[in-house]
């Protein structure tokens, strides 16, 4: 069956909207009518090289939709059944899985070489992500199907594959925030404004966000930020000067640029914490003496896809937007067709905006 899709036929190449033939669901797999898919800076990083996976392929990893179809021995999901897409599904078998890590999972992006479609001249097409969702329909392994918990629309439940649970790991699993503590935000896109709504919900005292466009303060405020600070090389002594001279508890660094990881640290208190969930590339290199690390006691970790279990927090983050808690809507900046998502890399390369949101 021919669907459209946004193909990324080679690295640094625009994204071409054209048919594939996308085939049934076989055994373990299901098929997904896209309701929706969010524009998320990874696809731009796998557009670019920052990220590698094999080509050419359809971009998007970020979706819900509802189950159309289902392979043999599939029982978790059925035809009807409204889903959220998990792009790094763990295979419970690793090193990682067995310690509980499964965001480390080593076989999560396993599907990701795998043939899914063609092309309509008979090309091979690979999953981006795994999941493929910058298409009106997907065929995915079962692994990638949450099913939706009731009372999330499900357009808007497309953020909760990825920018909500990296922005609500980071600050729940990852940083640990605790109740009446201070933290600071560096970039507020979809993952970052996610972090802001998530800050809030954990009780931070003051939440200050920090971006290079005065245009995204309002978006920043409506998430729960109680400050704004525009990116400089003085934002460290603004932080600190908010903060009573010492720092905040925590920052969380969204943007994977050394200046801004290097600023999230100077940002932090002596003892503090800092969380990278950025994707950087590998010329972005921070650096730091040994004195300052022995002084400052701060701790610096990174963040992988919040250092979530889908599984498990998907139903927690239901809870918190049946309770008014976390907005899904305010995390989306533009609601765009299929066609409009070669303009929506654009405006992410311009830094423009928060996220976002395809709607079939």
């Amino acid at each position: 069956m021919a669907v459209r899709a946004a193909v990324l036929p080679a690295i640094g190449a625009p994204l071409e909207i054209t048919g594939i033939d996308l085939p049934d669901p076989g055994p373990g797999q299901v098929r997904v009518r896209l309701a929706a898919a969010g524009v998320c800076h990874s696809d731009l990083s796998l557009s670019n090289g920052t990220m590698r996976v094999p080509l050419p392929a359809v971009l998007g990893h970020e979706g819900a939709g509802t189950v159309v179809a289902v392979g043999e021995g599939v029982a978790h999901v059925a035809e009807g059944d409204p889903v959220v897409l998990n792009w790094a599904p763990s295979c419970g078998s690793c090193h990682a899985c067995a310690l509980g890590e499964v965001w480390l999972c080593a076989n999560a992006l396993n599907g990701a070489a795998d043939v899914y479609a063609r092309t309509a001249d008979g090309t091979d097409l690979h999953p981006g992500l795994n999941v493929a969702a910058f298409a009106e329909e997907t065929v995915v392994s079962a692994s990638c199907v949450l099913p939706l918990p009731q009372g999330v629309p499900l357009t808007d439940a497309a953020l909760l594959g990825c920018a909500v649970l990296t922005g609500y790991g980071a600050v729940h699993h990852s940083a640990r925030v605790r109740e009446g503590e201070t933290v600071a935000v560096f970039g507020v896109g979809g993952v970052g404004l996610a972090t802001l709504q998530s800050a809030r919900i954990a009780g931070a005292s003051r939440i200050i966000a920090v971006d290079v466009s005065p245009e995204k303060e309002h978006l920043a405020r409506a998430a729960g930020a109680t400050d704004y600070v525009l990116a400089s090389d003085n934002t460290p002594r603004e932080i600190r000067a908010l903060t009573g001279k010492q720092g905040v508890d925590v920052s969380i660094e969204c943007v994977g640029r050394a200046v801004s990881i290097r600023a999230a640290w100077e940002s932090t208190r002596r003892g503090g914490r800092t969380t990278v969930v950025g994707i950087g590339g590998k010329d972005q290199e921070v650096t730091f003496n040994a004195l300052e690390i022995f002084h400052w006691g701060r701790t610096l970790s990174g963040c992988i896809y919040g250092n979530s279990d889908p599984a498990r927090d998907l139903p927690v983050l239901a809870e918190h937007v049946r309770q008014g808690r976390l907005d899904l809507s305010a995390l989306v900046t533009e609601r765009i067709a299929l066609d409009g998502i070669p303009a929506a890399f654009e405006n992410m390369l311009a830094g423009k905006g928060g996220r976002a949101l395809v709607v079939f």
